[in-house]
């Protein structure tokens, strides 16, 4: 019996591995869902507890969030909620087997990636 010898990479350069763009999506929906966690859901509490907290401390929040940096780091927020809220739609609908195959999946992924950015550009026109 002679063995089949497969060669495989030693290591793989994840620079050089382009991915399909449902992956991209179902990676941008970890990476957004780990941003919210982390960052948003702690900033939103502080916010609100700022703003609870006195009529001097909430006029000093609406100060910060009014400068051009804030109202950046406010659409990167939107546009991670915007992008996972969209996305977990998608994966519920795939756990339900609707659009589990290639040309659907693709198009679904599609689909997310536009209506997350028109979203988010729409907040950004409305925050502005």
């Amino acid at each position: 019996m002679s063995a089949q010898i497969k060669k495989r990479p030693k290591h793989l350069d994840l620079m050089k591995i382009k991915l399909p763009i449902p992956g991209v999506v179902s990676i941008l929906h970890r990476v957004s869902g780990a941003i919210l966690f982390l960052f948003f859901i702690p900033l939103l509490l502080l916010a609100l507890g700022a703003s609870l907290a006195s009529p001097e401390s909430f006029a000093s929040l609406q100060a910060k969030f009014a400068h051009p940096l804030s109202k950046i780091l406010l659409l990167g927020f939107a546009w991670a909620y915007l992008h996972h809220f969209c996305a977990g739609i998608r994966h519920l609908l795939m756990d339900m087997h609707k659009g589990i195959d290639l040309q659907s999946a693709r198009l679904s992924a599609k689909i997310v990636m536009v209506v997350s950015l028109v979203l988010t550009l729409l907040i950004g026109i409305k925050l502005w």
